[in-house]
């Protein structure tokens, strides 16, 4: 049977789908990128804030129309949606042939056959413990690089978050699985492991009980073939100073780290469940610079939280401005079903949410035109990503640019070159986000 898999949402949820995608295919069946041949589609679906959960329920809409004009037999729904809203997707959705929760989606396979008998497929599991990934990896990112999924679930419980609920409580992966996998992304060609979690810097406290994340690191380090490791979702009060200098004296690991702080106003952090403060994270930043001055911090923020007032927003501009940094994502909130921070009564307007975005924004570009202005001249190392169609040019990453989310260096040269090089290239101009270099 043809099956089309549709991966929604976090790179933490296309790496679940990676390890499906190689179950599926283990099991002998075709994959096509075609829905009108399909007749099996699965969707891994999202729903951490209201608009991927519209996206995720209008593919499953839209697929299921399938059924009537093309081949399409049978609908599956994995994933964040399928875990928090089985009920009501069986109401709502009749189009949907079984639902597999975040937990169980190593039950993939069983699903498709118990359809195919004509059985119930629907399967959830308790949200402890992890799924067996037996069948190993199909990686979609390309070949050369690939996300490690390093633990599950969340315990930090903020207030305007669902992970919790839908995911479980934190559970790291143990390390010599990581490291068996993480071997064989090396042996497919895969250069970059960008490491992935609800939060990676908790990694191994409910295993060994203590942070080993930069065990990690060093042992990940020692395997052949990766050049780059990479660091996502640190929580800046997780960060230590043994996390620090193990990236500071580790030639592998990026000076490049995610750290999500979602605001700068004490009391907004405090009525997110934040377990940080403006000056905590001001004095975290002057760690990281200090032990690598190269250093790339990226961040995210979460503008219009209820209660939050242009007093506070202006707070948040200043806190921006004054910490300049180099990556930053912005966010309206989003009131989410079953939180607390959805009953607070003294929810922001739509309007005001979107305009101190905006606003946030538009000081961010001007912040990271600056910071890629002081890049000319320099030279750096960066990965061919792909050609620029019809130009003597390709567009690579550096270790300042996360895939999908950060910015790209365009080279120009004549030279062929393919993805996944790893070469040397000179900054000779500048964007707002991006970069021109020449080869060298």
């Amino acid at each position: 049977m043809k099956l089309l898999f549709i991966s929604l949402g976090c790179d933490k949820n296309l790496v679940d789908t990676e390890h499906m995608l190689a179950m599926l295919t283990k099991d002998g069946i075709t994959l096509t990128n075609d829905e009108s041949e399909a007749e099996i589609i699965v969707v891994n679906s999202c729903c951490f804030i209201s608009d991927a959960m519209e996206e995720s329920i209008q593919t499953l809409i839209d697929m299921g129309q399938l059924k009537e004009t093309a081949s399409l037999k049978y609908l599956i729904v994995t994933g964040c949606l399928a875990q928090r809203y089985a009920d009501d997707i069986r109401r709502d959705l009749p189009e949907v042939d079984a639902i597999i929760g975040t937990n169980a989606y190593d039950e993939i396979v069983n699903t498709i056959q118990h359809l195919v008998a004509g059985e119930n497929g629907d399967v959830q599991k308790p949200l402890t413990g992890l799924p067996d990934n037996f069948a190993g990896r199909l990686l979609t990112t390309g070949g050369h690089f690939a996300h490690l999924k390093i633990a599950e679930g969340c315990n930090k419980h903020c207030t305007y978050c669902v992970i919790p609920s839908i995911r479980g409580e934190f559970r790291s992966v143990p390390m010599e699985e990581l490291l068996a996998e993480a071997k064989e992304l090396a042996l497919q060609g895969v250069q970059e492991l960008i490491l992935v979690a609800q939060e990676t810097t908790l990694y191994g406290v409910d295993l060994y009980g203590q942070k080993k994340l930069p065990d990690l690191l060093n042992q990940l380090s020692k395997i052949p073939g990766i050049r780059w490791i990479r660091l996502q979702y640190c929580y800046p009060e997780e960060i230590t100073q043994e996390l620090i200098d193990t990236m500071a004296s580790n030639p592998k690991i990026c000076h490049y780290i995610d750290m999500p702080i979602q605001h700068a106003n004490d009391w907004i952090l405090g009525r997110m469940g934040r377990k940080t403060s403006a000056e905590d994270i001001r004095q975290k930043v002057k760690a990281l610079r200090e032990a690598m001055p190269d250093i790339a911090i990226r961040t995210t923020l979460i503008c219009g939280f209820p209660g939050e007032t242009e007093e506070m927003h202006q707070e948040l501009l200043a806190f921006v401005d004054e910490m300049e940094f180099d990556r930053l994502g912005c966010f309206a909130y989003s009131q989410q079903e079953g939180t607390p921070a959805a009953e607070f009564i003294d929810q922001v307007d739509d309007d005001v949410k979107e305009t101190w975005v905006a606003e946030i924004m538009e000081l961010q570009q001007e912040i990271s035109c600056d910071c890629n202005q002081r890049l000319l001249g320099e030279t750096v190392d960066a990965f061919i990503e792909g050609h620029v169609a019809d130009e003597n040019a390709y567009v690579a990453r550096t270790y300042r640019d996360a895939p999908d989310v950060d910015g790209l260096v365009f080279i120009q040269t004549n030279a062929e070159l393919m993805t996944g090089d790893f070469v040397k290239c000179r900054i000779t101009g500048s964007y707002e986000y991006d970069l021109i270099g020449e080869l060298l």
